[in-house]
């Protein structure tokens, strides 16, 4: 890998009449996230200008957007993704949630100094003023990445989360959603496992459905996603990028966030859970879904 030779390919392919948008695609798709950062910094300092102002200049539309954010180092893609969600014109729930509750401790942290970095305010105050009720404590709860990342499991207190679950839901009329919280974000993941085991014994059915019977709306799809998340992290983005693609229209930014943000994570698991789920490849799906570079290059970012 020479940086140096990328960056001249890439200006190349960008100069005079026309744009070479294969010849991008190629080059982009082949490196991984820290080799485009090099090829950013080798392109300002050989060829004197900012390599994203001219991609930006010469492509459009979702194309641009998938460009742009491979462009982008994994952390600042999520920061803008965040702030995009709670700025831009209504809230993009979806995409805070999904954020949130699939990114790890270490990733959290890096996301919250770099939000405070780039914008001047932290992203737990910029969720409390933008979110609502039970939601937001959610939201605020994942934001501050505090889950135990170990994996000991404490048979006793599992018998006792699970208890404390079902008397707080299905037991009960109404729901105390801060128990549900309390247990769903903070425990970690082998013990909580063992939880929904011992929970479903308890409740005769499944945790999701539990959260689906008890609770509504936003909050209903937060708690589904961690507990999705704890379970099977690739099949919960296979199935965020079933419902972007999915019936009429697509949700461009869904799309294009999951396709960038975890082709060098575990794409290969998301196609073969993806295959599993709905018996057709995730291939096929970005091909009759979308067209021209924009399908040249996510179908490149999902290889085979």
């Amino acid at each position: 890998f020479s940086a140096e030779q990328e960056a001249q390919a890439l200006r190349k392919a960008m100069k005079g009449f026309g744009t070479d948008e294969d010849a991008i695609i190629e080059i982009l798709t082949k490196l991984n996230v820290s080799q485009r950062q090099q090829v950013l910094i080798t392109y300002k300092s050989t060829i004197g200008r900012d390599l994203i102002d001219d991609l930006k200049s010469e492509l459009s539309g979702n194309f641009e957007r998938v460009i742009v954010a491979l462009m982008t180092p994994t952390t600042m893609y999520d920061v803008h993704e965040l702030r995009r969600a709670l700025k831009g014109a209504g809230t993009d729930e979806g995409c805070l949630i999904e954020i949130l509750a699939s990114r790890t401790n270490t990733e959290i942290r890096h996301i919250n100094e770099n939000y405070k970095l780039q914008y001047g305010s932290t992203l737990e105050d910029d969720i409390v003023s933008d979110t609502s009720s039970m939601f937001r404590r959610v939201l605020v709860s994942l934001a501050t990445g505090n889950r135990d990342e170990g994996t000991f499991v404490d048979e006793a207190l599992a018998q006792q989360d699970a208890q404390s679950l079902y008397e707080a839901g299905e037991k009960k009329w109404g729901t105390d959603e801060v128990q549900f919280m309390s247990i769903l974000c903070t425990r970690n993941r082998c013990h909580l496992l063992r939880v929904f085991d011992v929970y479903k014994v308890i409740a005769n059915k499944d945790i999701t459905e539990s959260i689906k019977s008890e609770m509504s709306g936003d909050l209903e799809d937060a708690l589904l996603a961690v507990v999705k998340c704890l379970r099977n992290k690739p099949a919960y983005f296979a199935e965020r990028l079933y419902k972007s693609m999915k019936g009429l229209g697509t949700d461009d930014s869904t799309l294009i966030r999951v396709m960038v943000s975890r082709s060098e994570v575990d794409m290969l698991y998301i196609r073969r859970e993806f295959l599993a789920t709905y018996g057709k490849s995730l291939h096929s799906f970005i091909k009759g879904d979308c067209s021209g570079d924009y399908r040249k290059v996510l179908l490149r970012l999902c290889g085979g």
